[in-house]
């Protein structure tokens, strides 16, 4: 397992199905792959299943080139390891917002007083630096999401794991989020459904149906406007990537 994250044959039930059946999937350093699939597809299961989150019936979860097995394996891994929630107020528990930045580089070791210069040096990096002193759960939505990954970034994550990471944001909070994952220098693998987003941001996709991963297609069709588009790889696109390969 050479990969930074990686699942092998990665089978995993819940109320008696499989949401994972036979899940495979490599994300090399450097990559930002789009997952995609339709809703209730097992998108959010497999990124709880690469952190330890979940734990599968059958197959292997790796992590930076070795096996996770059990919780101290991926306890070593969530420090690395960085998992924006779908939902923020699963994330944010700390009474105001600077505390909540704080804790993760608390966890780390990091002294009170460096964690907390930590926390204010990270939301002035984002240009969040107004919200430091205000109560998490008066935030708005779009707030809650961007102090989310202020929480994370604060930890300096080596591979971010995103669930949905523009969901219900307004235009500017989007655009801003948007902004600040296209400028980090970090491995991602992002979950959305928010396609003009991934286009942006991703270097290659995957589709989840079935409980299984199969290759998809980010490309730019010849339009008067270009624009990039990802598709699961039906029998054309199949051809065209095999043909790609075979020209690379």
């Amino acid at each position: 397992m050479s990969a930074v994250l990686a699942l092998d044959g990665v089978v995993l039930a819940r109320g008696g199905s499989r949401v994972l059946d036979g899940a495979d999937l490599r994300l090399e350093r450097g990559e930002r792959l789009a997952l995609v699939g339709a809703n209730g597809a097992g998108k959010t299961t497999l990124l709880r299943a690469l952190v330890g989150l979940e734990k599968p019936t059958a197959g292997r979860v790796g992590a930076f080139g070795r096996p996770c097995a059990d919780e101290p394996d991926f306890r070593t891994v969530r420090r690395r390891v960085g998992l924006l929630f779908q939902d923020p107020d699963d994330q944010l528990f700390c009474p105001t917002v600077q505390e909540d930045v704080a804790f993760g580089p608390l966890n780390l070791g990091e002294t009170p007083k460096a964690a907390f210069a930590t926390a204010r040096a990270t939301l002035d990096r984002l240009g969040l630096d107004h919200l430091a002193e205000r109560i998490t759960h008066r935030l708005s939505g779009g707030e809650k999401r961007l102090v989310a990954l202020a929480g994370l970034l604060a930890m300096a994550p080596e591979v971010l794991l995103l669930d949905e990471p523009t969901n219900a944001l307004d235009d500017a909070n989007r655009a801003r989020m948007l902004d600040l994952l296209a400028g980090l220098d970090a491995t991602m693998l992002i979950v959305s459904h928010d396609r003009p987003a991934l286009e942006r941001l991703a270097t290659r996709a995957v589709v989840l149906q079935g409980g299984r991963l199969e290759p998809a297609i980010i490309h730019r069709h010849p339009c008067p406007t270009p624009a990039l588009h990802i598709h699961g790889l039906d029998d054309d696109h199949r051809h065209e990537l095999e043909t790609a390969a075979r020209r690379a």
